[in-house]
């Protein structure tokens, strides 16, 4: 089942954040406006908080979901983290940003998903 190019975004949050919280993460927040752009979605895992890009694709015909952020897309990503975390300025804990591509390429409509934990670096 093909979905509307305006939803695939948001069908690609929703399966990313029911993957991460089956694997034991706490949702915080998702969709989070920084004056850098938007994180998608806001996690804590083992006392970190973890900032999460979701990268969503119907099919391959672009390439793989993740191979579509560009150093561009990880200055902007890295930016929003910080900014997120000027917001909480007692916060001292570790932080991370993680990538979740969602690929829904399956014919009985199952998403591919592969989590990247730590994959971008500061």
């Amino acid at each position: 089942m093909k979905i509307q190019s305006k939803d695939i975004g948001e069908w690609g949050e929703k399966i990313a954040s029911e993957y991460l919280v089956n694997a034991g993460y706490h949702l915080i927040d998702h969709n989070v406006q920084t004056g850098h752009g938007e994180i998608d979605l806001l996690f804590e895992h083992e006392g970190a908080l973890v900032f999460v890009e979701v990268k969503t694709r119907q099919s391959r015909a672009y390439g793989y979901p993740e191979e579509s952020i560009t150093n561009s897309k990880i200055d902007h990503m890295i930016a929003s983290a910080e900014a997120y975390l000027q917001t909480i300025p007692d916060y001292v804990g570790d932080w991370r940003i993680d990538v979740v591509a969602v690929e829904n390429i399956d014919s009985e409509n199952q998403p591919a998903i592969t989590h990247f934990p730590n994959a971008v670096s500061g």
